[in-house]
Parts: C-alpha cells; sequence; structure tokens
C-alpha cells in the first residue's frame, strides 16, 4: 500500500520522471570549430590573414632599399597610424592581437587536425605509391611550421624587443636591421627560416582553397600558380634582405 503525500508534493515515481536537466550547449562558433570541417575552416581563414600580413610585412620593408629615413619613417608611421581616434600603437597593437590569435587558432587547428588524422589512419603512407602522391611541402608542413614559429620568435626578440641583439637602438629599425644581417649566423638563419617558410606558404595556399571548398576542377592549375606565384614571391623579398647587407648593397 502507497504511502499518501501531503497536497502539492510529489511521489516517489513521480520525482523518478522528471526529465533530466538540459546540458548547456556551447556558443555556436566553438561548437562548429570542435567539428574537423570547422578546424579545417580556422586553419584557412587563419591562414589567410597570417599569409596577407606577411605579404604586407614584406613590401613595407621593401623601404630598405630606399635608406635609413624612409624605413625609419615607415616605422613611425606604423606606430601613429589610427591617432587621434586611437592612441599612440593602439591600431598596431589591434593588429598584433589580430595575429596572435589567428597564430594560435591555425597551431591549435593544425594540431587537432594532425591528431584525429593520425587515429583514423596510424600507419601512414603504406604504399610507396601513396608516398610519393604527397607532396614534399605537405610531408614537411609540420616541421616548417615549428622553423617558422621559432623563427618568428627570435625575429620578435631580435628587432622588435632587441633582447637578442648586439648592438639595438629603440626606434632606428634601419640600424638594427643591418646590424643584424651583419652577423652571419643571423643571415644564414634568416635565409633557412624564410626557404622553411616557403614550401609552407605554398602547401598553405594550395590547400586553403580545398578547405574553402573552392577546389573546382577547372581552376587546379590556377591554384598550383597562386600557390607557388604567392610563396617565391614572399621568399625572394624576404631573402633579399639578408642578403643585401651582406654583400654590402646595403650597409
Amino acid at each position: 500500500m502507497s504511502t499518501p503525500t501531503r497536497s502539492g508534493e510529489r511521489g516517489p515515481a513521480e520525482r523518478q520522471a522528471a526529465p533530466p536537466a538540459r546540458p548547456r550547449r556551447a556558443p555556436w562558433l566553438l561548437d562548429v570549430y570542435r567539428s574537423a570541417l570547422g578546424k579545417k575552416y580556422a586553419m584557412a581563414l587563419t591562414g589567410i590573414v597570417l599569409m596577407a600580413y606577411v605579404l604586407v610585412h614584406m613590401i613595407g620593408n621593401l623601404k630598405l632599399y630606399l635608406g635609413a629615413s624612409e624605413l625609419n619613417h615607415y616605422s613611425e608611421w606604423l606606430r601613429e597610424v589610427g591617432e587621434p581616434a586611437l592612441p599612440r600603437t593602439g591600431l598596431l597593437w589591434i593588429v598584433r592581437v589580430a595575429l596572435l590569435v589567428s597564430f594560435a587558432v591555425h597551431i591549435h587547428a593544425a594540431y587537432s587536425l594532425t591528431r584525429t588524422n593520425r587515429r583514423a589512419r596510424p600507419d601512414r603512407y603504406r604504399s610507396p605509391r601513396d608516398y610519393v602522391a604527397a607532396d614534399f611541402a605537405g610531408r614537411t608542413m609540420r616541421w616548417t611550421g615549428v622553423i617558422v614559429g621559432l623563427f618568428v620568435i627570435f625575429h620578435l626578440l631580435d628587432l622588435t624587443w632587441g633582447y637578442a641583439h648586439t648592438d639595438f637602438v629603440p626606434g632606428d629599425v634601419y640600424h638594427n636591421v643591418v646590424a643584424s644581417f651583419r652577423r652571419w649566423p643571423v643571415a644564414l638563419f634568416y635565409v633557412l627560416a624564410n626557404v622553411a617558410l616557403g614550401y609552407h606558404l605554398y602547401h598553405g595556399g594550395w590547400s586553403l582553397f580545398q578547405s574553402m571548398g573552392w577546389n573546382n576542377p577547372r581552376f587546379k592549375h590556377w591554384r598550383r600558380y597562386f600557390a607557388v606565384a604567392f610563396a617565391v614571391l614572399v621568399v625572394v623579398g624576404n631573402v633579399s634582405f639578408p642578403v643585401a647587407v651582406v654583400t654590402g648593397l646595403v650597409g
């Protein structure tokens, strides 16, 4: 015989039948990112941001060939742009934060996708044919990414903050660049790092079209042309700086 309950109270059976609380959904953007497709999109979009920065950065540094006054004036302009709507270096810091976030998301998405691919296919390149099909740039994507990441850290310590520079003068960008590249180990590392960057840009420029769904077979050759042209343009421009200093063309 069941025990009677007071009016308004639920019995044991009723309490057990109560529906469980629904789990809180994650924000839709995070929910999308958790999927493999979302990570591919994130890699492609952040890759576009980083590629655009690399190109603009290289073009701005071409002022090295115009002399100290032009390069230093350009550097000072970067600190002042956005005034008076923004404080001095305000826009510069917004760009830096955006690049830092893009860099972090790019690395995390690449790492997560690599782990997913390994779990799906633990025996990589099972046959020689599979190994040949994956080009050198694709096979070395992780290693070139590590080299580029280490280079970015050294580049900031050397020419932005001056901690790795032997004769750093705040605000004198021309002097800092020339003095840094006169050290042949630094110049050599700069060249090798940019070669690695070129392979990374080539594979990234090629694969981002596929990640974004822009992979119509009719435009396949144009994707390759774009990837090659972009990588060569950036690498030749960047490598020319230490070569110009070492050979005495600039200094």
